[in-house]
């Protein structure tokens, strides 16, 4: 049974991949997902950390990403309204699965940034 690389993994390739390849623009990583105890999680709760908000933000691009494994994955409630609100302020999302799809969304996203502008 072929093992299905984690979330993390493949966050990690993607964001290594986009450092590398469109330096030097900017990628970075919101860190809402992982387990925490419950005293760090409220204190990150009042310092603002939100469910749902997307993995990754590239400022130049305007553009956010939802990571997710290449399968077994969902998109959470949380995550689509998060989604719904960025776009109608004028924000690019991508839900990606796995890094090679996320590699693709990207460039090509970035050919017609350029063409648009």
């Amino acid at each position: 049974m072929e093992k299905i690389p984690t979330e993390h993994y493949e966050q990690a390739r993607l964001v290594m991949w986009f450092r590398q390849t469109y330096r030097p623009m900017r990628i970075f990583a919101i860190p809402n997902g992982g387990y925490r105890s419950k005293a760090a999680a409220a204190q990150l709760k009042v310092e603002g950390v939100s469910p749902g908000i997307p993995d990754l933000f590239i400022p130049a691009l305007k553009l956010w990403i939802e990571m997710k494994r290449i399968r077994g994955s969902r998109v959470t409630k949380e995550q689509k309204d998060w989604i719904k609100y960025l776009a109608s302020n004028g924000y690019t999302c991508f839900v990606c699965f796995g890094a090679e799809d996320a590699k693709l969304k990207i460039t090509d996203y970035i050919k017609d940034y350029k063409n648009a502008t």
